[in-house]
C-alpha cells in the first residue's frame, strides 16, 4: 500500500516516470481538471503536488493539511502564492538548472534569427524575391555588443555562448558579485539604461518581480539604436507590451524576439502578431525533449528527497521553512 500520495497537475512524463516508477511507496494521481474548485475538493488528501501552470492559491494551501512539498515543473512560480506556502511551512521547490541551458540557447537562437533575417529571407525566397538579400541587411554577431539583463542560472550559461560568438558581452545584475561577471568574460554594468544606446542586442534573462515588471518601456527602447534588437526569454511583463508594439510600429529598433507574453496564450488578434519586425514563440524557450525530461525528473526527485528528509536547499524558493 502506498505511503504517500502525489497530486500531479500535468501529464505523467517520461522524466517524472524515471523517478516515481522506482518508488512503489508513492501513489501518483494525475489531475486534468486543475480549476481552483476541483483542487480545493481534493488537495487535503495529498502529501505533495507537482504543479504545471495552474494557480496554487491561499485557499488551496489552507486546505493542504497533509502537504509536505509543492514542486514546480519548471523554475518560474508566478502562479504560486509563496507567502501562503511559507506561512503553512511548506517548501516550494523548483527544478534548478534543468532548463537553463535550453533557455540560453533560445536567447541565442533569437539573436541569430533576427540578425540573419531568417524568417524574412525564407518567406521572400519562397516568393521568388531573390533580391531581398540586397534590399535588407543581415548582420554578423561577431563584434556586436550585447547586454544581458540578469546573471542567474540562465544568464550564466548564455554569457559563454555569446563569448563563443565573439560578441562584446555586458551584464547587468546588481544582486550578484560583480567580479563573477568579469570572471565569466563579461563587463559588469551598474546602470543598464546608461549603456542602451551602445548595444546591438539586449537580452532579458532576469526574474519577474516588483522591481523588474515594466523595466523595459518606451523610454528604454527609444534609448536603443535603430539597428538594435530586443530579446525576452524570461517572463511577460518585464517588457511593456504596449510600448513594444508602439516602438516596433515606429521602427524605433530593428526588431524583437519574444517568447513569453503577459496573457498566455495571447489572443489571435494580439497586436504584436501583426508586425513584421518581430519573431515569437509560445513560451517554449525552456521546452525541448531533453529539458522536459530533466525538469520532470528533477521535480519528482524533489518530492522523493523531501519525503526522505534530503531536499536540496538550492532548489527551494522559501528556504526559511527548511
Amino acid at each position: 500500500m502506498a505511503q504517500y500520495r502525489v497530486m500531479l497537475q500535468m501529464p505523467y512524463t517520461p522524466g517524472i516516470a524515471s523517478v516515481f516508477d522506482h518508488h512503489p511507496e508513492i501513489e501518483v494521481v494525475q489531475f486534468t481538471e486543475t480549476s481552483e474548485a476541483n483542487i480545493l475538493q481534493h488537495v487535503g488528501e495529498y502529501d505533495a503536488a507537482i504543479l504545471g501552470v495552474a494557480p496554487f492559491t491561499p485557499a488551496i494551501i489552507e486546505k493542504a493539511t497533509r502537504m509536505k512539498i509543492v514542486a514546480r515543473h519548471g523554475v518560474g512560480y508566478d502562479a504560486v502564492n509563496v507567502p501562503a506556502l511559507t506561512k503553512a511551512g511548506i517548501p516550494l521547490a523548483v527544478v534548478g538548472i534543468a532548463n537553463s541551458i535550453t533557455v540560453a540557447e533560445h536567447s541565442l537562437f533569437f539573436m541569430l534569427a533576427l540578425a540573419k533575417r531568417v524568417f524574412l529571407f525564407d518567406r521572400e525566397t519562397r516568393k521568388g524575391n531573390w533580391d531581398i538579400r540586397r534590399e535588407v541587411p543581415a548582420y554578423d554577431l561577431a563584434g556586436r555588443s550585447v547586454l544581458v539583463l540578469g546573471f542567474g542560472r540562465i544568464g550564466r550559461r548564455l554569457v559563454p555562448m555569446l563569448n563563443a560568438m565573439q560578441m562584446k558581452v555586458f551584464v547587468h545584475d546588481p544582486y550578484v558579485i560583480q567580479d563573477a561577471i568579469a570572471t565569466a568574460g563579461a563587463t559588469p554594468v551598474e546602470d543598464f539604461r546608461a549603456v542602451l544606446g551602445e548595444m546591438d542586442f539586449v537580452s532579458v534573462n532576469c526574474p519577474k518581480n516588483e522591481e523588474t515588471t515594466g523595466m523595459i518601456g518606451t523610454k528604454e527602447i527609444e534609448a536603443m539604436k535603430p539597428t538594435a534588437f530586443l530579446i525576452n526569454t524570461a517572463r511577460g511583463g518585464i517588457i511593456d507590451e504596449a510600448d513594444l508594439v508602439d516602438c516596433l510600429k515606429r521602427n524605433v529598433i530593428a526588431g524583437a524576439g519574444i517568447d513569453p507574453f503577459v496573457v498566455e496564450p495571447p489572443r489571435a488578434e494580439d497586436p504584436l502578431f501583426a508586425l513584421d519586425n518581430i519573431i515569437v514563440s509560445p513560451h517554449s524557450a525552456g521546452n525541448t525533449e531533453e529539458s522536459m525530461f530533466r525538469m520532470g525528473a528533477t521535480a519528482a526527485q524533489n518530492v522523493v528527497d523531501c519525503f526522505n528528509g534530503k531536499l536540496n536547499p538550492e532548489n527551494v524558493i522559501n528556504k526559511e521553512v527548511l
